[in-house]
């Protein structure tokens, strides 16, 4: 396999997927959290948008035309569920679910899902979402056959274990910054995760025609 490709496939992928700006968002969604917790959410995480991407690679958007769905539709609908999102951590609404649960045991804790962001919104639409999707079925696309599928989902998987090494660190990170710093940057990445919820609408809606 060509080193050149390689490595721009590497470099695209690490700039699509970002693990270094996911990282401050992984701790604002999982504030509070164990540990232990904050773990199974990052394996959970990594390994259900691995899934999703290698699904992609190997049947390119023929898996969202086969049920009517465009790119662009799929856009869409990532911009408007990752707005919610932004609300929530906006208004502060997350901590005080999870403030009302303070009183749970740690088997009710862990079998409390409803604030479990592993599968949205951080493995869909954050790391699989459309810009990932398109880059994996582009990637593929450049390298047809087999061989050339495991190189793309082999480079993809190696951004992911770098994205699952800095959600270790979340703990870390948290203590550092402390309450009150967690709170501001809370508020600052649910505007930034408002805007670029906002940005994937405009797209969608560009490659319908109906934005300039």
């Amino acid at each position: 396999m060509d080193s050149a490709f390689l490595i721009t496939a590497f470099v695209t992928l690490f700039v699509i997927i970002d693990p270094l700006g996911l990282t401050p968002l992984f701790v604002a969604l999982t504030q509070g959290m164990t540990n232990a917790r904050r773990r199974a959410i990052a394996l959970r995480t990594c390994i259900t948008a691995a899934l999703i991407l290698i699904v992609f690679a190997a049947f390119g958007e023929a898996v969202l035309g086969m049920i009517g769905i465009s790119m662009h539709a799929f856009r869409i609908a990532g911009g408007l569920l990752l707005f919610l999102t932004a609300l929530d951590m906006l208004f502060e609404r997350r901590t005080k679910r999870r403030e009302g649960t303070a009183g749970q045991t740690d088997e009710e804790e862990e079998e409390d899902e409803g604030d479990d962001p592993s599968v949205f919104p951080i493995a869909i639409p954050l790391i699989a979402g459309p810009g990932s999707i398109a880059t994996m079925i582009l990637l593929a696309g450049q390298r047809p056959g087999l061989e050339g599928l495991a190189w793309v989902c082999g480079v993809m998987l190696s951004v992911l274990v770098l994205v699952f090494l800095l959600f270790l660190t979340a703990g870390l990170l948290e203590r550092a910054l402390g309450r009150t710093g967690i709170n501001v940057i809370t508020r600052l990445l649910g505007m930034l995760l408002a805007a670029l919820a906002v940005q994937f609408v405009l797209d969608g809606l560009r490659g319908f025609g109906l934005a300039g």
